[in-house]
C-alpha cells in the first residue's frame, strides 16, 4: 500500500478547494488581504503540489483590496470545472463584516490563467459561495444570517439556480441545512453520487470547536438528513496540546479510479499550543481518504 506524508502544502494555506480534470488535480486556497490573491496548485498524485498561478493577479481584473482588514479580504475560494470552463467562486469580507461582504467569481479556459475580470454576484449574501454543476444547470450555494437562533447556530446554508453566461442568480432561493447545531455554519460544497445530493459543510467556527459535518437529500432543494457518522472529521475532542488543531473546511475529489479523497485545513499552534489568542500559527492542507 503506497502511503504519503501529510501536511501536502505545508504553511499558510487554508481553506483548501479541490477539483479533478482527466488526470489533472487543481486546488485553490484562500489569500486574505494579500495580492495577488488565490494561488492556484497543481498535481498528478494528489501528493507533490507545484504553485501555477494566482486567480487574481492584475488591478483591472477589479477586487479591489486596498482598504480589507488583515484576515478580511479574499475568503474561501472554491474550484470547479464545467464544459471546458474553470470556475473559481469567493468571498471578499469588508471591514464592516458581514455587512458589504461581495460575492465573486472568476473564469478561465486554462487553470495557469489568464482568469477573467470579477463577476460580482447580485443578491447573494453571507460568505463562503461555491458552485454546483449538474447537466446544462449551475447552482450557487453559499451561508447566510439566520432570522431565528432556535438552534445555537448563527447561519444556515442557501442555495439558488445561477445563469453562468450572464452571471446572475434566476429562481428562488432555497435554504438547505443549518447544521448539526455547533456556530457558523458555513463552506458549503454538493456533490450528486448514485442518485443522491451530499452537502458538505464547515461548522463549529474555526478553532478547536472546527469539524466537517455532510447531510444528504434526494432532491437539490432538500429536505437534507444529517448523517449519523457526523462529524466526519475533527479534532475538537484531542487535547489542545495535539500538534494538528482546528482541522475542517473540507472539499472532497474522485480519482478518475474511483477513489474519494478530502482536502482539509489544520494549524499548527506555535510553541505547541494555542490558546484562542493571539497566538502565532501556520495553516496547512492534509489529505484523507
Amino acid at each position: 500500500m503506497k502511503t504519503f506524508q501529510n501536511p501536502i502544502i505545508p504553511g499558510f494555506y487554508p481553506d483548501p478547494s479541490i477539483v479533478r480534470v482527466d488526470d489533472d488535480y487543481y486546488l485553490v486556497n484562500s489569500s486574505f488581504e494579500y495580492f495577488p490573491a488565490i494561488p492556484i496548485w497543481h498535481s498528478k498524485d494528489l501528493v507533490h503540489w507545484k504553485q501555477i498561478g494566482h486567480a487574481i493577479d492584475r488591478e483591472e481584473q477589479g477586487l479591489d483590496l486596498s482598504k480589507v482588514n488583515p484576515s478580511g479580504g479574499v475568503q474561501a475560494a472554491t474550484i470547479r470545472y464545467h464544459q471546458g470552463m474553470y470556475y473559481i467562486s469567493s468571498t471578499r469580507v469588508n471591514p464592516e463584516w458581514p455587512k458589504l461582504n461581495y460575492h465573486f467569481i472568476v473564469t478561465a479556459k486554462n487553470p495557469k490563467g489568464p482568469w477573467s475580470a470579477c463577476h460580482f454576484i447580485e443578491d447573494a449574501p453571507g460568505i463562503d459561495s461555491a458552485l454546483f454543476f449538474e447537466d446544462n444547470r449551475a447552482y450557487f450555494l453559499a451561508n447566510d444570517a439566520k432570522e431565528v437562533y432556535d438552534r445555537g447556530s448563527e447561519t444556515h446554508i442557501w442555495i439558488q439556480e445561477m445563469d453562468v453566461k450572464n452571471m446572475r442568480l434566476i429562481g428562488e432561493k432555497h435554504i438547505l441545512w443549518d447544521g448539526t447545531g455547533g456556530v457558523f455554519a458555513e463552506g458549503p460544497r454538493l456533490y450528486k453520487k448514485d442518485g443522491m445530493y451530499y452537502l458538505l459543510i464547515a461548522e463549529g467556527g474555526t478553532l478547536h470547536h472546527h469539524a466537517t459535518t455532510v447531510a444528504s437529500s434526494k432532491h437539490i432543494f432538500g429536505p437534507y438528513q444529517p448523517s449519523r457518522r457526523n462529524p466526519l472529521l475533527t479534532h475538537r475532542h484531542l487535547s489542545r496540546a495535539y500538534p494538528i488543531q482546528n482541522v475542517g473546511h473540507t472539499d472532497l475529489v474522485q480519482t478518475q479510479h474511483g477513489d474519494w479523497f478530502a482536502v482539509c485545513l489544520g494549524s499548527r499552534p506555535k510553541g505547541g499550543f494555542y490558546d484562542g489568542g493571539n497566538t502565532i500559527h501556520s495553516l496547512v492542507v492534509i489529505i484523507v481518504i
